[in-house]
């Protein structure tokens, strides 16, 4: 996972009374692509170069135990059928995976990466299954299939027997994409607010904030204006935006989903990364993307987003007003072909 030492930009900025801001950034490569933490070293009794190390050391235990594209990480390993020993942050994930499976009604099915393959959005490449591969798939994986919680055997060892219901040898899949990066941002936040931290913007790819940024405003965040159509699309993050989002000042996670950069199509249809694994095919709606911010973590809102965009614009609309102290930004095709957007009452957008 890490491509090139991390580096660490010291800003000192000095506050209008007291003690000054130390604002610090810590930069590099994780989980694919980079990261980026921006925080306050006020009163804090960490020195820069530890709390460098310490992010790496969090983000390098999250590669080396939960990712699916590091092939000797321990989901990769068990995922290959192999007995592993798990370590906390193992079986924590699944509990938390195991959750959101029930709450979601089996929207969000951690277990349903064969799926995911099939369609090549997963850990495998793969491209227009079959009707009868789809139903065959289906009924070989999915979180219905395995126990509610990781119980290792008296040696601390885990294999596929010890998880499925059955307990039989078939293989088990599991893949965290949906939560992977929310849960990431969530582990370094926690560190941080250990050592003391209060102001912080924890950026990998998902997004947790706190407190203030070194102007000693409200941290924002740039929302995507997403582009609905093959030929419009640019990988390039943020090169439109549909607005500037920014915080209250409370801590929360901010995630965006959306169908609009991982797709391929074929035959005139579009074919997106947002796979409802009730069915076992790409979702086909009007909802482009989904933004959540969430008070309870950068996890909880990364899965929100997810479940919003398997579902569609209305049953989103549903989940979003029904969840307190959740906001929500959706952005959709309306019937006249225009992109239109819906927020909750308290979704802070400047245009």
């Amino acid at each position: 996972m890490k491509k090139t030492p991390l580096l660490v930009l010291v800003l000192l900025l000095l506050s209008s009374c007291g003690e000054r801001d130390r604002y610090v950034q810590v930069s590099g490569y994780a989980q694919g692509g980079t990261y980026t933490v921006k925080l306050n070293l006020k009163g804090v009794g960490v020195a820069p170069g530890t709390v460098r190390d310490s992010i790496e050391s969090i983000l390098t235990r999250i590669d080396t135990t939960l990712s699916g594209y590091n092939k000797g990480s321990l989901l990769s390993r068990f995922n290959a059928g192999e007995t592993i020993r798990p370590n906390g942050l193992f079986l924590e994930m699944y509990l938390e995976a195991y959750g959101w499976y029930g709450r979601s009604g089996g929207v969000l099915d951690f277990a349903a990466g064969p799926v995911f393959d099939a369609w090549g959005f997963g850990f495998k490449s793969g491209e227009m299954p079959s009707d009868e591969e789809v139903a065959r798939i289906r009924t070989s994986c999915g979180m219905r299939l395995l126990k509610p919680e990781m119980t290792p055997d008296e040696n601390g060892m885990l294999s596929v027997r010890d998880l499925r219901l059955d307990g039989t040898d078939a293989p088990v899949v599991l893949n965290y994409n949906a939560i992977a990066q929310g849960y990431s941002c969530d582990l370094v936040a926690a560190y941080l607010y250990s050592i003391g931290v209060k102001d912080m913007l924890v950026d990998i790819g998902e997004i947790w904030c706190d407190g203030l940024n070194p102007g000693r405003k409200s941290w924002s965040v740039g929302v995507d204006r997403p582009f609905d159509r093959p030929d419009d699309g640019t990988d390039e993050l943020g090169a439109e935006l549909d607005g500037i989002w920014s915080s209250d000042g409370s801590g929360c996670g901010i995630v965006t989903s959306g169908n609009y950069r991982k797709f391929y199509v074929r035959d005139g249809r579009k074919y997106a990364h947002s796979i409802d694994p009730r069915s076992g095919y790409p979702v086909q709606h009007n909802l482009l993307s989904a933004t959540v911010v969430c008070p309870d973590g950068a996890a909880d809102a990364d899965a929100l987003a997810t479940w919003c965009m398997v579902v569609g614009l209305e049953e989103a609309k549903t989940l979003l007003t029904g969840l307190s102290g959740v906001e929500g930004y959706l952005i959709f095709t309306a019937e006249d072909g225009t992109m239109d957007e819906w927020s909750t009452p308290g979704f802070r957008l400047a245009r």
